[in-house]
């Protein structure tokens, strides 16, 4: 999808302006330091380090995003595998998330009509 293309593009340039932290360990502690705006787990990552980081955006109140593989976010930055990315800067934030709303929005599946019954589009 081209949308992914950008989002890849936006987080190599989020790492050579070095407001992106990757690798677990590095994300987990920069998470409690209170330094990430938003935390993406790849969709291919296990169950538990899904579950953990999960539970530590929660406790933290960062936001959290379940996208990617893990070979394309070690590859756009530069690096290998990655299960979890860590971005530290509002802006790249922003916009990466805007990026994936728009790629994956979808007002075609069920919209309210004037009477309040919900319908689907064709």
């Amino acid at each position: 999808m081209i949308n992914d293309n950008k989002v890849y593009s936006m987080l190599g340039i989020a790492n050579k302006a070095k407001k992106l932290v990757s690798g677990e360990d590095a994300v987990r502690n920069s998470i409690r330091q209170n330094k990430i705006m938003l935390v993406m787990i790849s969709t291919d990552a296990s169950e538990n380090t899904k579950k953990r980081f999960n539970n530590s955006a929660d406790y933290y109140k960062v936001p959290c995003l379940l996208w990617g593989e893990k070979h394309l976010l070690g590859k756009c930055i530069g690096k290998s595998e990655r299960s979890v990315i860590g971005i530290t800067d509002i802006n790249f934030c922003n916009n990466i998330t805007k990026l994936i709303d728009h790629a994956y929005s979808q007002p075609h599946i069920k919209e309210q009509n004037a009477g309040g019954e919900l319908f689907e589009q064709d």
